[in-house]
């Protein structure tokens, strides 16, 4: 059956869900937060803006424009509207149309999905951008399980951040003093809504409808809804907000997980043919399917009241929670075990690799692979993995208080508590061995298509499994949590003494906290009959008839695969998950950080100018908790024993440093329309939690090993920034800038020298030997990034409209590898269209290659992507009208490269995830 849909089709099947609702964009966008430092007039002018009711694209323009031009420092600003007209379903989704703004979808090697879920900003990576909502932190979870114990970033999943709890999003490009510290490149605000700044005593919104998805070829259903409240008085309000949207996802792809072998002159097949010896092959090329049902579901509340005209008070709650559900399978070509042993039929070589080869059944049980005979020998293997319960959630809880204690001196307050989660539950698992001397074949195509590839034997049934070439993985029972609690206050002193309009201080105190305390690492059970084919089920499901018709390539036709349910039940039958003997101590980690800073921020203003210089000052108290298979200079105890996964020691290394991270920002108006910008500042990241806290596993027999680093230093960077804006039209913008970062301590992976306990030769001689092992870890080394952005937004006439923009970034570190993150060329184009009655909405975005990062030994880079979207709304009346969205309409495919050493450049992995629909009817009141 085909899963290819049209357009109009999609339309027609998403409108069958559709049944009524309440939607409206009444809020105003409110004026407080990070974003508002304003001297002057200027400040009084972004006040007034605040008032304004925003009820379309063109609205929307000239009103982020307008804040963008009263700033002090350099931003971009998105208001809601912006939100809710752009084709966009979460933050991330709408913030990638910004210049300088990056998105990817993946956090991990999980590979790239169809929705944005981490942001960067000017050619870094996600790590480095600070995510705030109201200005302080939001604590995150990832529902992909290397997200939560391999690659663990500091980066905000933006899949938990419905684009429906937005009023404002700041993207601060320019530091300053009263930010909270994190971002080395930058910081993003997300503001939400605020009771008593709706227009009217009661306002109700919701949407109903449903998005329908090509590859899956089903509808799913998307809600949102709103209530607020205010007395007549404007002293007490209720906003109560909710949010449920559920959707299916497929994506069909090619991977070469095993990455690239060589044939060594001493390999049998070389032994028979030298002209093989040294060349590289393709190893574990694989045809992966994934299937995953999303079901994102939260809400907001929050209580305003102002006792008197002095003092405010705001409680704030927040919770988001996306189920994941979902099954990877990979059904891979598995070359390590024939290519070295076997002479292909026929086969041809480029740059060094085996590109093309054809390798025959073999009949004769005499010749060999390995220590079998091939014709007993695996020539494929089939991972498929399950996980059920797969989750990530967010939410905090905040009490804002403001209090003007005189015309000139006004105090704010916040406490609060935050907490992310991200779980593996189950991984229900199994690797089988296939394709038992069958014959094989592959033939590349290059960096931007995927390979060719045959096995042999019958790909559509389980009748040639052959379980003792497999094995039961699969880490169980992982629940990583992302928590903060904090306390912090602010003052704002109005001297206005000369060009010294106003003082700004505060000080702030946090207590966060990342871990994971549990891993069942489950293996087969020895104790059963796991290795007997005729124990597995016989029913089974199939790949897509159409898997490869928007991938590309050639490859076994209708795949079997068990269903969920049947794996869930072979890994209840013969896997292992004792939670002592299966206890895998190397995916445990916890990072604690105190944190105390405080600032002091100066306001000034002067005819045509106006600016700010400020210093903020930042203690960082850190523990950190890790495990390694030998002691090392941080040990605390052990060696720990029961464990399958050998004993170990549980290491903790304490740091304590302090920054202080100056900041000023220029603004001059040759014009009332002409605005120049200088910037310069020192900003900080924390390492990733993953780079601190990784264990150190080691290879007693090459001396070698991997880890984490706990003696990282923080990254800081000293950024300038200039720009030249000109506000020609009153939703018309051109503007450029350029921008440097010197980086101090970027985080890279290095080789470093370490002394460690040998324990082959300390259990052969009986005593303790120490050897020198060469460790690949997370090191610091010195960095720099440069580039300029370019930004245009021109109205056309009374009802149509374009922008675009471009962004220019190079970097490097000082070892001559490439910073994670850095696209070179970043452009987005969108034009518009608006009346009474209708407005449209096409954009495209595009980014050009990128180092992202490493997958066990592999560098790997994503090569460029383009992204085409499609927005239509309709006005019926004055309460009811719709929306259809239509994301990655050109079907984009992602694609991955490795560099691999003497072979250059080499394909890695091809995606794609189709293209989604959504229709909405919006009511209003």
């Amino acid at each position: 059956m085909s899963h290819r849909k049209t357009l109009l089709a999609a339309s027609i099947v998403a409108g069958l869900c559709l049944s009524g609702a309440i939607y409206a964009q009444d809020a105003q966008t409110g004026t407080t937060g990070t974003a508002q430092t304003k001297a002057g007039a200027d400040k009084n002018k972004a006040k007034e803006l605040g008032t304004v009711v925003v009820t379309g694209i063109r609205d929307t323009e000239a009103e982020s424009i307008e804040f963008k031009k009263y700033a002090d420092s350099h931003v971009d600003v998105i208001t809601a509207e912006d939100v809710g007209k752009l084709p966009a379903k979460n933050v991330a989704d709408t913030l990638q149309r910004l210049p300088g703004v990056n998105i990817s979808s993946s956090s991990a090697s999980e590979g790239g999905f169809d929705e944005a879920d981490r942001v960067s900003l000017r050619g870094t990576n996600p790590s480095m951008t600070q995510t705030l909502v109201n200005g302080h932190t939001v604590g995150t979870g990832d529902w992909f399980v290397l997200s939560q114990v391999q690659t663990v970033g500091r980066s905000v999943s933006y899949s938990l951040l419905p684009s429906e709890i937005v009023s404002q999003v700041v993207v601060h490009k320019s530091s300053e003093a009263k930010i909270v510290e994190g971002g080395s490149a930058g910081s993003v605000d997300i503001i939400t809504r605020k009771p008593l700044e709706f227009a009217k005593p009661l306002t109700a919104e919701a949407s109903i409808g449903g998005v329908y998805s090509d590859l899956p070829s089903n509808t799913k259903p998307q809600f949102s809804g709103l209530f607020n409240w205010k007395n007549s008085d404007n002293t007490f309000g209720v906003m109560l907000q909710g949010f449920y949207e559920k959707r299916s996802l497929q994506r069909n792809g090619q991977e070469v997980v095993g990455g690239y072998g060589k044939i060594a002159a001493t390999d049998p097949a070389a032994v028979a043919d030298p002209k093989l010896a040294g060349l590289a092959y393709p190893n574990l090329l694989g045809a992966t399917l994934f299937t995953q049902e999303r079901e994102r579901k939260g809400g907001v509340i929050d209580l305003e009241f102002k006792p008197s005209d002095t003092v405010t008070l705001n409680l704030s709650g927040f919770y988001s929670k996306l189920e994941a559900d979902n099954y990877n399978r990979n059904y891979m070509l598995w070359s390590s075990h024939f290519a070295p042993y076997l002479v292909p039929s026929s086969y041809s070589v480029k740059n060094g690799v085996i590109t093309n080869a054809v390798y025959p059944k073999v009949t004769d049980p005499s010749v060999m692979c390995g220590g079998a005979p091939c014709t007993n020998t695996s020539w494929g293997v089939y991972d498929q993995i399950s996980r059920p319960g797969a989750a990530s959630q967010s939410r905090y809880v905040t009490l804002d208080g403001e209090w003007r204690a005189s015309q000139s001196l006004t105090f704010k307050g916040q406490v609060g508590t935050t907490k992310g989660k991200g779980s593996s539950p189950t991984q229900d698992v199994l690797e089988l061995g296939t394709g038992g001397g069958g014959g094989a074949s592959w033939a590349m195509n290059g960096l931007d298509h995927p390979a060719s590839w045959s096995l042999g034997g019958d790909n559509s049934t389980p009748s040639g499994i052959r379980p003792q070439d497999g094995w039961i993985f699969g880490d169980q029972a992982i629940e990583v949590t992302d928590k903060e609690n904090w306390i912090g206050g602010d003052g704002e002193w109005a001297v206005d003494r000369g060009v010294l309009s106003s003082l700004e201080f505060g000080a702030r105190y946090s207590d966060h906290t990342r871990q994971n305390k549990t891993d069942i690492g489950q293996g087969p059970n020895f104790a059963t009959d796991w290795q007997n084919p005729a124990n597995y089920p016989t029913g089974h499901a199939n790949y897509p008839s159409d898997f490869t018709s928007d991938l590309g390539g050639s490859v076994p036709g209708n795949i079997w695969y068990y269903t969920p349910g049947q794996l869930a039940q072979i890994d209840g039958q013969f896997a292992n998950r004792d939670a002592v003997t299966r206890f895998n101590w190397q995916n445990i980690y916890k990072v604690k950080e105190k944190v105390t800073a405080a600032y002091l921020q100066a306001n000034f203003s002067g005819e045509r100018w106006s600016g700010n210089l400020g210093g903020r000052w930042v203690r960082t108290e850190e523990n950190i908790n890790y495990n390694t298979s030998n002691p090392e200079q941080y040990t605390v105890a052990g060696p720990i024993t029961g464990s399958a996964f050998g004993n170990y020691y549980k290491s903790k290394y304490d740091h304590t440093y302090s920054k202080f991270l100056p900041s000023a920002n220029f603004k001059y108006s040759f014009t009332d329309d002409l605005i120049g910008r200088l910037a310069a500042s020192q900003t900080m990241t924390r390492p990733d939690y993953s780079a601190l806290a990784g264990s150190v596993s080691l290879d007693d027999l090459t001396h070698t090993g991997s880890g984490g680093n706990p003696q990282l230093k923080p990254i800081v960077s000293t950024n300038f920034d200039a720009s030249l804006e000109w506000y020609f039209a009153p939703r018309g913008l051109l503007s450029a800038g350029a921008y440097y970062m010197d980086l101090k301590d970027y985080v890279n992976f290095g080789p470093v020298s370490r002394t460690y306990k040998d324990q082959n030769a300390s259990n052969n001689s009986g005593q303790d030997v120490f050897n020198t092992y060469l460790v690949s870890v997370p090191v610091n080394v010195d960095g720099h990034i440069s580039g300029i952005e370019l930004a245009y937004t021109q109205p056309i006439g009374d009802n149509f409209g374009v922008a675009a923009n471009y962004t220019y970034a190079d970097g490097s570190t000082s070892t001559g590898k490439p910073l994670q993150g850095t696209s070179e060329n970043t452009y987005n184009v969108s034009g518009y269209f608006e009346n009474e009655r209708f407005n449209a909405r096409l954009s495209y975005t595009y980014r050009s290659s990128f180092f992202a990062g490493v997958s066990r030994t592999d560098t790997y880079f994503q090569s460029g992507l383009g992204n085409l979207a499609l927005s239509l709304g309709y006005k019926i009346n004055d309460w009811a009208s719709l929306s259809f969205d239509a994301m990655n309409l050109n079907n984009p495919k992602i694609k991955y490269y490795t560099n691999v050493e003497g072979i250059g450049n080499q394909p890695y992995a091809f995606y794609v995830n189709g293209r989604q629909y959504y229709l909405n009817l919006r009511l209003k009141y």
